[in-house]
């Protein structure tokens, strides 16, 4: 069995066929999936769904790339799902981002402070988005880490350097990977995952984007998690079960999931 711990299955490229893309995941083994919110919207529809369908949990935050857009009450939401939806395993995703040109970066800081603080006070781990921010996502870390120990989250969809990936680990994190470490020019970051230990290691797809080989540039979705999976397994030199033994394990005990 596998967990997917990262989608983003609200999305209206699933609207027209939902049931069947979850359906499709319990096939490929896909024990549950988590739906991440980015904004208001998303993260009540993420409770939704989560609410209907049984393989589904949700996360619930305001992604950096779209804080500027929050308006007044947003937060008063995320909060309030936070605190009352029994669906709600996560806070995120959050972090920081300088690739892409939308937030001013310290509004970006000021939220990703607020996630950790929501996530330490409701009790639940949350989710990283860190793109061409590395040095300044492990920044807020060595402080919360200084402030309260170790880090209870996950760097979703893991792109940066070894050196990023050992000061996260010992911080406590999980490290999460995505369709792209199954891409041709992707051996640098399948030389990370070697090096990941495999009781900090999960496995996710970030659907509907980065599809992995042999699925690449088509909508990407739960079912193809396995895929990753066996990438993982090829590039620590292990079977896949070892890999969905692991991995299942990491994310039921860091997201507080029962075996379904």
């Amino acid at each position: 069995m596998l967990i997917d711990t990262h989608t983003h299955v609200f999305d209206g490229r699933f609207a027209a066929d939902l049931p069947a893309v979850l359906a499709r995941a319990q096939e490929a083994g896909v024990e549950r999936a988590i739906c991440i919110g980015i904004d208001r919207d998303s993260s009540v529809a993420s409770v939704r769904l989560a609410a209907a369908h049984p393989l589904l949990v949700a996360a619930v935050g305001i992604q950096p790339n779209h804080v500027v857009e929050a308006q007044p009450g947003d937060w008063d939401e995320v909060v309030r799902l936070a605190e009352t939806e029994p669906r709600v395993v996560a806070i995120g995703e959050t972090g920081l981002d300088r690739y892409w040109d939308r937030s001013p970066f310290p509004q970006q800081e000021e939220y990703f402070v607020r996630h950790i603080d929501l996530a330490h006070r409701v009790g639940k781990p949350f989710i990283i988005h860190c793109r061409e921010a590395e040095a300044d996502v492990v920044k807020v870390l060595r402080a919360e880490f200084d402030r309260r120990g170790p880090v209870r989250a996950v760097m979703h969809s893991f792109s940066g350097d070894l050196a990023t990936a050992r000061a996260c680990l010992e911080m406590g994190l999980y490290i999460s990977f995505a369709g792209m470490v199954t891409y041709k020019t992707a051996q640098d970051l399948r030389d990370v995952a070697r090096e990941i230990p495999l009781d900090r290691l999960l496995v996710e797809t970030d659907c509907p984007y980065l599809a992995p080989i042999p699925h690449r540039g088509k909508r990407n979705e739960p079912a193809f998690v396995a895929h990753t999976a066996a990438c993982l397994a090829d590039a620590k030199g292990v079977s896949a079960s070892v890999i969905a033994e692991h991995t299942t394990r990491n994310a039921r005990m860091l997201f507080g999931l029962l075996p379904q």
